[in-house]
């Protein structure tokens, strides 16, 4: 499942890094389906994981700027999120690069994902607009 405009939240660097955090997710998800190498795989699994940590700070960073109320429960999402995609590296890892557990796992933090957009990001930049 891709980005599309309907996940925009309002803020334009939250919106680019979501796009890219997309694109790099439909990747691995493709690579899964198309059972590409497992080090191809290794090396997407590695950049969402570094990738979304940064998103993470830079995220957090521009609540606590615009002092969003909402920070505490974002960062208790995000903490868990992280957690997450550190098991499913893991779990691909033990599996001896088991494609399966790629798929699987991969419409799992595509699902989580757009909730988390839509139901908690989208509030961020609601409240950005509020602030003017």
């Amino acid at each position: 499942m891709p980005w599309s405009p309907s996940l925009s939240v309002g803020v334009d660097m939250i919106d680019e890094q979501h796009k890219l955090w997309f694109e790099h997710a439909e990747k691995l998800f493709e690579a899964g389906k198309n059972r590409q190498a497992k080090e191809y795989i290794g090396e997407l699994l590695e950049f969402l994981d570094i990738y979304t940590k940064k998103h993470f700070a830079d995220e957090e960073e521009y609540m606590l700027r615009i002092e969003y109320p909402g920070y505490d429960e974002q960062k208790r999402a995000h903490t868990a999120f992280i957690a997450q995609l550190d098991k499913l590296r893991k779990d691909y890892h033990t599996s001896g690069g088991n494609i399966t557990v790629i798929i699987n796992a991969n419409q799992l933090v595509i699902n989580w994902l757009t909730k988390h957009i839509s139901n908690m990001d989208k509030k961020i930049g609601e409240f950005a607009q509020q602030k003017g």
